[in-house]
């Protein structure tokens, strides 16, 4: 069979980011088919070039990526999906060939993006394995209902009367060091020569339960780490064949669970002399000093810690399983290593009042990180309209009216923090910033650049700020 693998994500802000899960999946195809990928990152007109491509190559099958719904910003979500539409009605007027959806952001509301977009097979969750296996019934000319329902997390039409048909999990999740290591050789160069940045897994899955977050349904709940060598064999490959790599980012949900882990793929690194630095994400949970200065010591050039509020009550309404002095107790721990931390908060999450907004402003202002982002929480069912209230959800317009009143807070302390980042009103979050920063030769996330020196704000004008005192 003839694959055409169509990354469509054309996110950049801050980065173009690999398409690491499609890549995945291309390995997991047997060799014996003929397989491309379409990638419209950096396209100008990305349509056109789907278009030429697809009747160049005639596919027998087509496979779309759907990295993500919201954009970095969690201003543009509609605009992503509307994106989606038309890569959909391209690939339908172009090609008759079957169409397979999956990636993360499919992953996120499979069934109402089947209703949506109307592909004929969905692939949620983990591809690699749903993915061969529908190729097997594909070319063996068997791909009835019966067949497609032995797929786990399959999502297809009935034929008979055309109700939607989604598989359940199965259970079981692919053993990583069974995959094939994705084929970067294939890449668009500007990744590299542009942004200078890589992606690299070294395990899926989340045990942790935050209650707005998605890794779960991605990945599933089960951690399965691979092998510490296996993953610096990677590094250094990649290395080996990407002259501008400058940095490498670990996409793991969170790289320092299990601490163990970690350890010892920082002592691989550091045995091996790996020397490309690398950021990752963390949590405040089971991280200690030691492994603080084995990240240090193997390259590590800053952390993203999702520590999310700056009120107890709030964290433990998110399930997050940790405190604010366990915040704190990371960033003692960051500083002292010598490593910078960027912490992201979400503001006005489910049940959060305006004065509890407040209090995390002040938290953010007295942690004093080296950096922090600061978002305003929009649900993913509000990307496809939903106005629905199931009672667990505030009616969408209350929720809108919180969201108003929050960035008007933003607003008014934009110029007072130079090293906070907030994409919802721009604030270090701007293409032309992002520009200027690259073309200095800066690479990895761009926070790190941010001018350290911040203005010492008392706490009288930090009261007139947040509080209108």
């Amino acid at each position: 069979m003839r694959i055409a693998f169509v990354a469509a994500n054309r996110e950049n802000m801050p980065d173009a980011v690999i398409p690491l899960g499609l890549l995945y999946v291309m390995e997991s195809a047997p060799p014996h088919h003929e397989r491309i990928l379409i990638d419209l990152c950096f396209e100008a007109d990305p349509l056109e070039h789907l278009t030429a491509r697809l009747a160049g190559f005639r596919p027998d099958l087509i496979a779309l990526g759907m990295r993500n719904i919201q954009s970095n910003d969690y201003a543009h979500s509609e605009r992503n999906l509307i994106w989606y539409d038309r890569c959909v009605a391209t690939l339908r007027r172009v090609s008759n060939a079957p169409l397979v959806v999956g990636g993360g952001g499919f992953t996120v509301m499979p069934a109402a993006l089947m209703r949506r977009l109307r592909p004929d097979f969905g692939i949620a969750g983990e591809g690699e394995r749903p993915f061969a296996r529908l190729l097997e019934l594909l070319e063996a000319g068997v791909a009835s209902s019966d067949g497609l329902r032995q797929i786990p997390r399959m999502h297809f039409f009935d034929p008979d009367n055309g109700e939607l048909v989604s598989v359940p999990e199965a259970g079981s999740f692919q053993k990583l060091d069974e995959l094939a290591a994705p084929d970067r050789s294939i890449l668009d160069r500007r990744y590299f020569s542009e942004y200078g940045t890589d992606s690299v897994q070294t395990k899926r899955g989340c045990p942790l339960g935050c209650r707005y977050c998605t890794y779960p349904r991605l990945e599933g709940r089960a951690l399965r780490q691979r092998d510490p060598a296996r993953v610096v064999d990677e590094l250094f490959a990649a290395r080996e064949g990407q002259p501008d790599l400058k940095h490498v980012f670990f996409v793991d949900a969170v790289f320092n669970l299990p601490a163990r882990h970690a350890k010892q793929i920082c002592r691989e690194m550091i045995r091996r002399g790996y020397n490309v630095p690398w950021t990752a994400y963390a949590n405040p949970i089971g991280f200690d000093a030691e492994l603080a200065d084995l990240m240090r010591e193997a390259g590590c050039a800053g952390l993203e810690i999702g520590s999310d509020s700056g009120c107890d009550a709030i964290l433990a309404r998110l399930r997050k399983g940790f405190s604010t002095q366990q915040i704190r107790a990371i960033h003692r721990k960051c500083v002292a290593a010598g490593l910078p931390d960027c912490h992201a908060f979400l503001l006005g999450t489910e049940g959060e009042t305006l004065a509890d907004v407040r209090r995390t402003l002040d938290f953010v202002t007295d942690l004093d990180p080296y950096a922090a982002i600061l978002m305003v929480w929009t649900d993913d069912q509000e990307a496809l309209g939903s106005e629905a209230n199931d009672g667990n959800h505030a009616p969408a317009e209350a929720r809108r009216e919180v969201r108003e009143s929050i960035l008007e807070l933003l607003r008014a302390a934009k110029d007072d923090f130079p090293r906070w980042i907030i994409p919802p009103v721009g604030t270090n979050f701007d293409a032309r910033l992002f520009a200027r920063l690259r073309r200095r030769g800066l690479t990895g996330p761009l926070w790190q650049h941010l001018q350290r020196k911040g203005r010492d704000l008392p706490g009288e004008r930090v009261r007139r700020l947040f509080h209108g005192a």
